[in-house]
């Protein structure tokens, strides 16, 4: 891109979307790639002569959960576990308190790699892009009911397993 008039995305919509992509299981390394990628797709809507997505936001926050998805289905789980166990004992060293929030951390990126991939969709775009059921049901093309049972049987799991390991 020649200047910054010409990024489709804002930083405030970057941030979100790395989040999203973070949450998803994509490593700290990756998230540049990842972000590019949500980046790319809008700029390809617009050379198709497509309108912008009506809520942008949602939009690369639904294609950010997308993409970490495919992510997640094609790299190894061991790696993805000492990617994340590194970068946990990196922040440790940062954080004062850092053992218990650690941790927790760590518990709850293990429960969402999981996770299925459709409950995780879900309860990424649920609890952390914040976006009402509705409107997920909408992005994703699915039945309310569907990603509010999705979201049930997400948090149930996730429930069950942090209680399990006595982090929650």
């Amino acid at each position: 891109m020649s200047g910054r008039e010409q990024d489709p995305l804002d930083a405030v919509q970057a941030d979100r979307v790395r989040a999203v992509l973070a949450l998803g299981g994509v490593p700290q390394g990756d998230l540049q790639d990842g972000l590019q990628q949500v980046r790319l797709k809008l700029l390809e809507r617009r050379a198709r002569g497509e309108e912008a997505p009506r809520d942008v936001g949602a939009w690369t926050a639904v294609v950010a959960s997308n993409i970490a998805a495919d992510w997640h289905r094609a790299r190894n789980r061991q790696e993805r576990v000492a990617t994340r166990l590194k970068l946990l004992n990196t922040r440790d060293a940062q954080v004062e308190s850092g053992q218990e929030s650690s941790l927790l951390a760590m518990a709850v990126a293990e429960g969402l790699d999981a996770l299925p991939d459709a409950q995780r969709q879900v309860l990424v775009l649920r609890y952390y892009a914040d976006l009402p059921v509705r409107r997920i049901a909408e992005l994703l093309g699915v039945p309310v009911g569907t990603v509010k049972s999705r979201l049930f049987a997400a948090a149930k799991i996730m429930r069950e397993r942090l209680q399990k390991e006595e982090v929650a």
